[in-house]
């Protein structure tokens, strides 16, 4: 991405798959700062700037969220729904990254504009190689749809469009 640091924001209540997620993505490089809160009203908070997340500075807007179904407080798929109703969100892409294949599940997610939907693996090298794929296409190959370093803001406009 042209040397734009990429910030990931995590959304997984296992502090265990958190971990795993958090060093896959480290040890591949493939994203500079990674963001992990633990449930689903945290997340919002996060992505609207709100309470202990209102510098962006330091809590910047995600170029991908990572989020798991099975939250609490805020379920993931009305994470999902929050995030592709709002006009500043909406173009974040959102992976659901969880351990459910119900088929319920799947067609939720995406009647809901997930961008993608993958089941964790239970074998450990089978979810290092899905994380550092899933990194390196997201966060890699994957354009967005804003132009290098004019990363939208809270509005959803880029820099250029007030």
């Amino acid at each position: 991405m042209n040397g734009e640091q990429i910030h990931v924001l995590l959304v997984e209540d296992n502090e265990a798959h958190a971990e795993l997620v958090l060093r896959s993505l480290r040890e591949h490089r493939v994203a500079n700062r990674i963001f992990h809160v633990s449930d689903g009203a945290e997340a919002l908070d996060y992505l609207h700037n709100r309470g202990a997340y209102a510098d962006r500075q330091a809590h910047p807007r995600p170029h991908m969220v990572l989020l798991d179904l099975r939250l609490p407080k805020v379920s993931g798929l009305e994470v999902l729904e929050q995030i592709k109703s709002d006009a500043g969100l909406s173009t974040i892409p959102v992976v659901i990254l969880t351990t459910s294949q119900a088929e319920v599940d799947v067609a939720s997610a995406y009647r809901c504009r997930a961008n993608s939907y993958l089941v964790k693996p239970m074998d450990y090298e089978k979810f290092i190689q899905l994380m550092e794929e899933l990194g390196y296409f997201w966060l890699g190959w994957n354009q967005f749809p804003w132009p290098p370093g004019a990363h939208p803001g809270p509005s959803g406009r880029l820099p250029h469009q007030g």
